[in-house]
């Protein structure tokens, strides 16, 4: 898997944008805008970002106000607000406003570039994992040829027992001796454990990987998409009147507007809502007539709506909105907006002529299966953490509902990295499953790095185990898998190292002295090659084997 990541890496570097533009001052004091190469930018150069367009260094805002994804560093989807004092990183998307930045770190030093070097780093520091059988069939061969001539010398020249005896000893050591049963008692088992899993949606991607897996004791988790859904869906809808398709279609015509991804989740809710009424045999609602929209930065959005056949001024937005506006927010309104917000949950609230109607909250979803996931690695003796770049109330929201041990919020990617390895420090074998490019660097330091298959190119080309469908329990198999597998292995090469160290002694003739019997070549090829299909169906059996946690499911 690390040997893969070439591409990858050009697509990080792909991220940033080949050009910027440069703001300056001419003797008058006008400013003057010009479109220089990326490579051209100087630490302190005054950039314009216009809305749509990416950050072209490592800055801070000196101007202006405007929402910018920044998904790609931190893994939130949800864009945060950014204006003058506030740092944004190269390669992150502007949205709905015009920037003005000072460039602070260009070139290798930025927070994008350092990403690429973690994972160049990351993926070049694991030792690879030294099989006990692999040096054990090196020497193999050798040995017993070794034990075959002095035999052969043995009886021939020191018993006397003659030519022919002692060459029947010679060759039934060598055909009874299996480096076979020894060579496919791993590679079998691997092939067979691999297969099964990939059934289940898990792909391995190489033995060492099971060898990793099974003696993991600390399981770190990414929180979005990979706890989370990874998106922000309607959570509650509290009109306040009592109609909530009436609400809805009011908020959904001004959030129709705006291109923030909240707008579109309640976009979508507005038209699962239309579906519903349909199939109840109701008329669905249009969206609205809306005029003078004003998306108003950081605190919400204030238009025109026609309700009821008037033009009507429709507030949508947090408590900063309504107070700047003069709304009267009463103690119901209040205590609803703190419950939600413990809850970690984002809260809008609407105003019609100054009157609040309702309240609509937002969460990222915690996945179906991601408590019942952290329990039983609970029960397998595993400690669990969550690393976030999610503000502390989230995190904690989240990390509490699933039952994570740890939890560290507002992280970037370094700091994962870091986290990963100071627990390596402590002894700790790690596992880290995420699902984006700023989870490469730690997903290729873990001891093994899990990416969830609903992410980036880039996580999953970093990951040693790929989770098809994005569900947590899988992360639980896959160490379910690579623990039966290794014990497998264990079993064939148990029974491999059993059979020759029984069966060369006897090939060697040390019955004869006292009950006469000579094991013959024949009969040491028909063991030979039984030890061969024992080690196999063994193998096989893997083919039936359910991990515990999907046994429960069932």
């Amino acid at each position: 898997a690390k040997r893969k990541t070439s591409s990858s890496i050009k697509e990080l570097i792909g991220l940033q944008p080949k050009t910027a533009t440069l703001v300056t001052t001419d003797e008058s004091g006008n400013s003057i805008e010009k479109e220089i190469d990326i490579e051209d930018i100087e630490i302190g150069n005054i950039l314009l970002v216009k809305p749509g367009e990416k950050i072209p260094a490592d800055s801070i805002v000196v101007d202006g106000e405007s929402y910018v994804d920044e998904a790609m560093i931190t893994g939130e989807p949800v864009p945060k607000l950014k204006k003058a004092g506030i740092n944004v990183f190269s390669g992150t998307i502007n949205q709905d406003g015009a920037l003005k930045v000072e460039a602070q770190k260009i070139g290798s030093e930025t927070v994008l570039s350092q990403i690429i070097q973690l994972v160049e780093k990351a993926q070049g520091s694991k030792p690879p994992v030294q099989r006990l059988a692999n040096r054990i069939v090196t020497w193999f061969i050798p040995v017993i040829l070794t034990i075959a001539i002095i035999v052969f010398l043995l009886w021939y020249f020191v018993a006397g027992s003659g030519l022919l005896f002692a060459l029947t000893c010679l060759i039934s050591i060598l055909v009874v001796a299996c480096p076979c049963a020894l060579g496919l008692a791993t590679p079998t088992a691997v092939t067979v454990g691999v297969g099964r899993a990939a059934e289940y949606g898990i792909l391995i991607k190489n033995g060492e990987t099971l060898e990793s897996s099974k003696d993991v004791d600390v399981c770190v988790f990414d929180k979005t998409g990979t706890i989370t859904e990874g998106k922000p869906d309607v959570a509650d809808i509290i009109p306040f009147d009592g109609d909530e398709s009436k609400f809805l279609q009011v908020l959904s015509s001004v959030e129709n507007n705006s291109n923030h991804p909240i707008a579109k989740s309640i976009l979508n809710r507005f038209k699962a809502n239309n579906i519903q009424l349909a199939n109840e045999g109701k008329e669905d609602l249009p969206l609205l007539e809306v005029d003078d929209f004003e998306n108003i930065t950081g605190k919400g959005l204030k238009a025109k709506v026609n309700v009821d056949g008037e033009m009507k001024t429709v507030l949508a937005g947090n408590l900063k909105l309504m107070e700047t506006e003069g709304i009267d927010l009463n103690d119901e309104v209040l205590s609803s907006f703190d419950a939600f917000v413990s809850e970690a949950k984002t809260t809008i609230v609407m105003a019609v002529e100054g009157e609040i109607k309702g309240i609509i909250t937002l969460m990222d979803k915690i996945k179906e299966n991601s408590k019942s996931a952290i329990d039983e690695l609970h029960k397998m003796g595993i400690e669990t953490y969550m690393l976030t770049g999610d503000n502390e109330k989230t995190a904690s929201s989240v990390s509490s509902a699933v039952g994570i041990d740890n939890v560290m919020a507002n992280v970037l990617p370094n700091d994962k990295l870091d986290k990963v390895r100071q627990l390596q420090n402590e002894g700790k074998r790690v596992l880290f499953v995420g699902d984006g490019i700023n989870d490469a660097p730690a997903l290729s330091q873990a001891d093994v790095g899990v990416a969830m298959g609903n992410g980036t190119d880039i996580a999953m080309e970093s990951g040693d185990i790929v989770i098809m469908e994005g569900d947590l329990e899988n992360v639980v198999a896959s160490i379910q898998f690579s623990k039966k597998v290794m014990t497998r292995i264990k079993e064939n090469l148990f029974w491999a190292f059993a059979y020759n160290m029984i069966l060369v002694p006897v090939a060697a003739g040390v019955l004869y002295p006292i009950w006469g019997i000579v094991f013959r070549p024949e009969w040491a090829g028909l063991a030979m090659a039984l030890s061969s299909v024992t080690v196999i169906s063994l193998s096989l059996l893997l083919k039936r084997y359910v991990p515990p946690i999907k046994r429960q499911a069932a």
